[in-house]
């Protein structure tokens, strides 16, 4: 499905980014790991070559937030390749104040989060895309959230340490908009931009807070990182190839 694409992931050593990484993998991609986490990104690699999933691929590491980082990782890659075929906006920067609640957060702790996250997507698309076109395609998958497309139900978080975070859904709301914005602008380019809003992934949540979140699913309830898995080959491969500008909900019908 996917032999021999040029696929950047960045996040590529965190929770979904492994997941996505590996069935990328699985399925011919050769895979760049772009991480800003060094020691993870290298141990992940090892991994998968030590499986024979990825002995193509490599790690580079990476901060979204920096031009001259990006510009970098591209320069690695085109040296080694010759070309890219696709990048997975994965990465989830943040800072140490991250995850107050409303009441809490400090208009500085705000911008900050909101320009790592969703500037440092624009900032990796701008770049990736002035390659693209110089090579006349690409394709751009962001990730984004169904606290994008609704609004948060605070009632599963009550009695709980648990919050949504405001940074959040200013920022995943936006990755939806930009994805369309950047679909629109790249027209005639070759050059495709679409975008998937997973519904909540189980990372240890506590069993009450499960309890009530999978109420208002269809079946499953909470997903697994595989459970996006084939929404992302789809889009990454040529099965997809006239989908643009799309935003993809992956949630077990949660916001229905």
């Amino acid at each position: 499905m996917l032999k021999n694409k040029i696929i950047i992931i960045t996040g590529g050593a965190g929770l979904l980014g492994r997941s996505f990484v590996d069935c990328a993998a699985r399925q011919g991609g050769i895979i760049v790991i772009a991480d800003i986490n060094k020691t993870a990104g290298n141990k992940f690699i090892q991994d998968l070559n030590a499986e024979s999933l990825n002995e193509k691929g490599l790690f580079v590491e990476v901060d979204i937030t920096s031009e001259k980082s990006i510009v970098s990782m591209i320069e690695t890659i085109h040296k080694r390749y010759g070309r890219i075929d696709a990048l997975v906006n994965n990465a989830y920067p943040r800072n140490t104040n991250y995850g107050r609640k409303f009441e809490d957060v400090t208009y500085d702790d705000f911008c900050q989060n909101v320009s790592m996250h969703l500037g440092g997507y624009f900032l990796i698309s701008q770049q990736l895309s002035l390659y693209f076109k110089k090579q006349k395609y690409g394709s751009i998958i962001n990730m984004a959230s169904i606290y994008g497309v609704i609004a948060p139900r605070f009632s599963i978080y009550e009695n709980s340490a648990m919050t949504m975070p405001v940074e959040y859904a200013a920022i995943k709301s936006a990755i939806i908009h930009l994805t369309k914005y950047m679909a629109q602008y790249f027209k005639g380019s070759n050059i495709r931009v679409n975008c998937i809003s997973p519904g909540g992934i189980l990372d240890g949540q506590p069993d009450e807070f499960l309890v009530r979140y999978n109420r208002l699913a269809a079946t499953k309830g909470m997903l697994d990182p595989k459970d996006l898995q084939g929404t992302l080959l789809f889009l990454l491969s040529d099965m997809s190839k006239f989908i643009n500008g799309q935003n993809i909900v992956v949630d077990d019908g949660w916001i229905l």
